[in-house]
């Protein structure tokens, strides 16, 4: 219990009606940041332990494309008057975005011009990096972070406005990120301030429902749909980039989905965007790849003591080829080659040759990413089963809020209780699935198999 005195000493004092303002301290520990911290995606930062396993591009690879972009991110476009802040990097499924991203943000943030990023991602365990709530908090969070003028301004708003993480996302970029900034902007002496924020897997985004559902309402109000919440993101950037005290320039990176290119189409936006970047279209992407290649089967010679001669001559060239541009194609046919199989690797690496070769020629880039999945769920004991447990793990890690262990996943889905449901249905398909006792067992996205 406190005690406190008002007054002392004091006497014949007398008063109509006294009014006492009290200012208690948070407890040591506990403040503006802290509370904010709270109210973050952790796992949606790009060097967050969520992401350990993400992808990165592979040394001396993708350097045209990154060295493009990091130099977009120091330099601009040369418009000192009207600077364009935002950038669409896009490209179909597989072409390494995220990869690109990663690597980029790790660039930026060792030569201190990292402001902030965010990771979407459809297949996380995390509720935080599947959905926007959490999207402008992260940002701020990461900003206090970047600058010590940032941390006292950002901490002071959240102080006046103690209901911001209650607010839409253009309220709270306005409060946490925009009046900051302004702040900071009217300062003397200030250093200059710049830096990158990079966004990525814009398309991932689920969207956040606000009404129930249920058929107890008679007009209960439409169901809002992942393309409106994955457009408010650009859209609340937009905003932020068109005011002067702004000084950051974003990156967003999504698959060219009909929301995205009507957004980016410069006849549809008063806010002028940066040239778009197109992996697919304005880079070649098979000599990246081949040397992708390389590198790993160098790895995989010495892991399994294979003589020089493997893999045969031409391998490389035509598995590159059977990519089409698409580094996730690569990846599977390294991870499958690399994790415990029935087959040795060398019968392995003969299969998916064999099914490139049985295929078709057609337009489509992903045939041959499909094939080859189709080819690694074959190799379960009961394909069609498998294919079930997966759809059943993503529904579980979608709804059980990241509690999906594996143990419980078997007790779920396994029919006898003393066996190994999952290891012997799964344990061949380890280049598509991750799984383990402890912890989730999460998904590789796969193509049309699923």
């Amino acid at each position: 219990m406190v005690h406190v005195e008002i007054l002392p000493d004091s006497q014949g004092l007398h008063a109509e009606r006294v009014k006492i303002v009290t200012h208690i301290s948070s407890p040591a520990g506990v403040g503006p940041l802290k509370e904010l911290e709270g109210h973050i995606a952790a796992g949606a930062i790009h060097d967050s332990a969520e992401r350990c396993d993400a992808p990165k591009c592979q040394e001396e690879t993708r350097v045209a494309v990154q060295d493009d972009l990091y130099d977009w991110i120091i330099d601009g476009d040369g418009a000192l008057e009207h600077p364009k802040k935002i950038k669409w990097v896009t490209g179909p499924a597989g072409c390494g975005k995220t990869a690109i991203m990663g690597s980029l943000a790790g660039r930026c943030a060792a030569n201190g011009v990292l402001g902030a990023t965010f990771f979407f991602d459809s297949w996380s365990a995390s509720i935080g990096r599947r959905r926007k709530t959490a999207f402008v908090t992260t940002l701020a969070s990461q900003l206090a972070e970047y600058r010590e003028d940032l941390k006292d301004t950002i901490s002071n708003a959240i102080e006046k406005n103690p209901s911001v993480f209650k607010k839409n996302l253009h309220v709270q970029m306005e409060i946490l990120v925009l009046t900051p900034l302004r702040e900071v902007a009217l300062q003397p002496d200030r250093p200059h301030l710049r830096g990158a924020i990079i966004i990525d897997g814009v398309d991932e985004c689920e969207a956040e429902q606000y009404h129930i559902h249920d058929g107890s309402r008679a007009n209960p109000p439409p169901a809002r749909t992942n393309q409106q919440d994955q457009l408010e993101i650009p859209q609340v950037l937009q905003a932020a980039s068109s005011d002067p005290s702004f000084p950051f320039r974003v990156l967003i990176a999504s698959r060219p989905e009909r929301v995205f290119r009507n957004f980016f189409d410069p006849q549809n936006t008063p806010t002028p965007f940066a040239h778009k970047l197109d992996l697919h279209e304005d880079y070649n992407a098979d000599d990246d790849i081949t040397l992708f290649f390389e590198v790993q089967f160098n790895r995989l010679r010495r892991q399994y003591n294979f003589p020089p001669s493997w893999p045969p001559p031409g391998t490389i060239q035509a598995l590159v080829k059977n990519a089409s541009g698409q580094f996730i194609y690569a990846a599977t046919v390294i991870r499958l080659l690399e994790t415990p199989h029935r087959e040795p690797p060398k019968a392995l690496l003969e299969a998916i040759l064999a099914t490139g070769e049985t295929l078709k020629i057609t337009s489509n880039p992903l045939e041959q990413l499909d094939a080859l999945y189709l080819h690694v769920s074959e190799s379960s004991p009961d394909p069609p089963l498998s294919v079930r447990w997966i759809r059943s793990v993503r529904e579980l890690n979608k709804y059980a809020k990241g509690m999906s262990y594996a143990s419980n996943v078997n007790m779920l889905l396994q029919t006898d209780p003393e066996s190994n449901g999952a290891e012997h249905l799964l344990g061949n398909l380890h280049s598509l699935i991750t799984t383990g006792w402890q912890v989730y067992l999460q998904t590789r996205p796969i193509a049309s198999v699923v």
